[in-house]
């Protein structure tokens, strides 16, 4: 059975207008201490990205930064992080990103997360990594996106729906029950494809 160590989180360098998203983003870096899960994400101290990395830093869990060079200062990076990795572009942040996590989550965000997001389903679809993904469809946030994850498979154009592996769930609480049960069976092995490959892609 494939193990989850770390977990990367996809999320908006902003708060919101719904105070749920803050909330969720520190109740997951909760969950994640509570059991033993380092934090892996885009090593800004804004938003929700923000309100995460310092739930964990604050309770003792490791948190992994990973920021390029021109977003350190927009994105305020967070300096308090067990390790920082600065990038030289956002190319080299997403495969280290993908390196580095066990498992994917993405909360609330704007078109950053939802591309991040996007990447590793194709990924997972093509046949390339195993790691689990969760959305979590905070107040139904993600809801128009998987409509049109369902329309795109009605229509005929989602191919291999085996391996795309998107769950979704509705609060934080719900996550790692999501991950541990999409990892059971899993071999280690089996988690990232031909890694040579995925970094190519």
């Amino acid at each position: 059975m494939a193990s989850i160590r770390k977990v990367c989180v996809y999320c908006g360098s902003r708060p919101g207008t719904d105070p749920a998203f803050v909330a969720a983003a520190t109740r997951l870096g909760e969950l994640f201490v509570e059991h033993g899960i380092g934090l892996v994400y885009g090593g800004g101290s804004k938003g929700l990205m923000g309100a995460l990395a310092r739930s964990v830093h604050q309770r003792g869990g490791e948190v992994v930064g990973i920021i390029p060079e021109f977003l350190k200062s927009k994105e305020q990076l967070f300096a308090d992080a067990d390790e920082v990795i600065v990038t030289h572009d956002m190319h080299e942040r997403k495969r280290l990103m993908f390196d580095r996590a066990d498992a994917f989550v993405a909360l609330p965000g704007g078109i950053g997360t939802l591309e991040e997001l996007v990447e590793q389903l194709t990924w997972a679809q093509l046949g390339r990594h195993r790691k689990p993904i969760v959305t979590v469809n905070i107040h139904g946030f993600w809801n128009g996106l998987v409509d049109v994850f369902d329309h795109m498979n009605h229509s005929g154009f989602i191919h291999n729906g085996g391996l795309l592996g998107l769950r979704v769930v509705d609060s934080v609480e719900e996550v790692l029950p999501a991950l541990f049960e999409a990892s059971a069976g899993i071999p280690e092995e089996a988690k990232t494809g031909e890694l040579a490959t995925v970094r190519r892609l």
